[in-house]
């Protein structure tokens, strides 16, 4: 054989092979191709805040007042009162808690506390309505994410 031929013969072996390779690599590889996404407004129709209920029990005090009987009122007492009131320094204090008896005690006292944690907004693009639950009320529009991608049937249904 001619060496020459052979030559030819073994480079296009090589290019044919190269080819197929390079065939084969192309078909395993799959090109995903990046989202088309914009950004625009939509009208806000109606927020409604959602609450979180909390519940909490904090005691406080409470007196009661009731006046000290009359029958407590003699001569001896009345004489040791007007001792002590020159003895005291403050008496306007000392004739109330003389005029009254105190019955104090702790007493539970239930609270309620709302707070939003969420709003669920209503809104329109393009005649369509939609909502969605937002951790922040939007004002009166709505920045949205419009993002469009062609939907494949894949190989086996083709």
């Amino acid at each position: 054989m001619n060496r020459s031929y052979l030559a030819v013969s073994l480079l296009l072996t090589g290019a044919l092979a190269a080819s197929w390779a390079g065939a084969a690599s192309a078909q395993s590889t799959t090109v995903i191709q990046a989202e088309n996404v914009r950004y625009e407004y939509a009208q806000v129709l109606r927020v409604t805040p959602v609450y979180q209920t909390l519940n909490a029990t904090r005691y406080e005090q409470r007196c009661d007042q009731t006046p000290k009987p009359a029958a407590e009122d003699s001569r001896l007492s009345r004489m040791v009162g007007a001792v002590k009131d020159v003895l005291t320094r403050d008496r306007r204090e000392r004739e109330r808690q003389a005029a009254t008896a105190t019955n104090c005690r702790s007493v539970p006292v239930e609270l309620e506390f709302r707070q939003p944690i969420a709003y669920d907004v209503d809104y329109v693009y393009k005649g369509s309505k939609y909502r969605s639950r937002l951790p922040e009320d939007p004002g009166n529009r709505l920045r949205i994410r419009i993002a469009v991608t062609p939907v494949v049937a894949p190989v086996s249904s083709r």
